[in-house]
């Protein structure tokens, strides 16, 4: 598999297909890491690409190196990461079926261009619904499942990191814990796993002086699944969590790192789940996803992902994929 993939590309070399807000931020951000020394912007309109191309580069001499430039799809043939973020964005009075329906005929239409570079690196989806259009990409992509997979709920467990950090006036680094599922509205915090350096959640809070678990969590869950909504309605989007998120799969990838990350990948079977992606902890590095980590769920959590994961299998058959 090494033989086919990065050994046959430019692995400091990433290709952003859309340069709307979280195009645009994800160019941004990468840009800073200092991870690749090429990046060539993709979008529907040429002009939008050129701008952020330009208006990105002028930052390159206070960061590393790198030569960011408005492209095509032939760009993409010896790129290590494609990272595929065009898509259209819920307006008003549309409901998430639409937005759905839209954002696959989109796919259908870059698919296919992807799909005639002989393109042997990493495709990373963070196009919503990540976890429905990651499925759509493995079957339309052609490409092998461990080299396709989605953003997940990446952005969802550092959110959750971030509220138990603050909850308990710890540094969110030294927070473990899980959001899993959907990335959407069915969601769900693995409670149950959750540990702070190796202890157990319920104790840690409790050496804090936090003894309302139930209350607490229940909170803390509906802050994280609502934040999005609460961002969007304060600014109208979000795109700089998911662009720092995209970054830190980026570099498990360049770096192989073999990090443990819940990134939205096919399922066969695991969890009960078969035939669709869904966003579970997975080890990623510079082939992919490797493989998928046996996380253990309570009866409560794991019913709640079977639910999760019949909510996306609906919405696949309505759109007949």
């Amino acid at each position: 598999m090494k033989e086919e993939n990065f050994d046959c590309v430019n692995g400091r070399k990433v290709v952003i297909i859309g340069c709307g807000f979280v195009g645009a931020a994800t160019a941004f951000s990468l840009m800073q890491s200092g991870l690749f020394s090429e990046m060539a912007l993709i979008d529907a309109n040429h002009a939008k690409a050129e701008g952020e191309a330009l208006d990105i580069s002028h930052g390159v001499p206070f960061a590393k190196p790198v030569k960011i430039y408005a492209g095509d799809y032939d760009d993409i043939t010896d790129a290590s990461i494609v990272i595929l973020t065009a898509g259209a964005n819920q307006k008003e009075g549309e409901t998430r079926l639409d937005l759905v329906h839209k954002n696959i005929e989109i796919f259908k239409s870059i698919l296919p261009q992807i799909k005639q570079q002989n393109f042997k690196g990493i495709l990373l989806i963070v196009a919503n619904p990540v976890d429905i259009l990651t499925t759509v990409a493995v079957k339309l992509s052609g490409l092998p499942e461990n080299r396709v997979f989605g953003s997940g709920t990446v952005l969802d467990t550092a959110r959750l990191k971030f509220e138990l950090g603050n909850h308990l006036n710890v540094d969110p680094r030294s927070v473990h814990a899980f959001i899993i599922g959907e990335h959407g509205d069915s969601e769900i915090a693995a409670w149950s796993s959750a540990n702070v350096s190796g202890i157990p959640l319920n104790r840690f809070c409790e050496m804090r002086g936090f003894f309302q678990h139930d209350e607490a969590t229940q909170k803390i869950a509906a802050d994280v699944k609502n934040s999005a909504y609460e961002i969007i309605n304060k600014k109208k989007a979000t795109y700089f969590g998911i662009a720092m998120a995209v970054k830190r799969i980026c570099e498990a990838i360049v770096r192989d790192e073999k990090s443990i990350l819940p990134v939205s990948s096919m399922m066969h079977g695991q969890y009960h789940v078969d035939g669709l992606a869904l966003s579970m902890p997975a080890v990623v590095g510079r082939d992919g996803v490797e493989t998928l980590v046996p996380l253990a769920l309570s009866e409560t959590e794991q019913r709640e992902l079977e639910k999760s994961a019949a909510v996306l299998k609906d919405i696949l058959k309505d759109n007949n994929i």
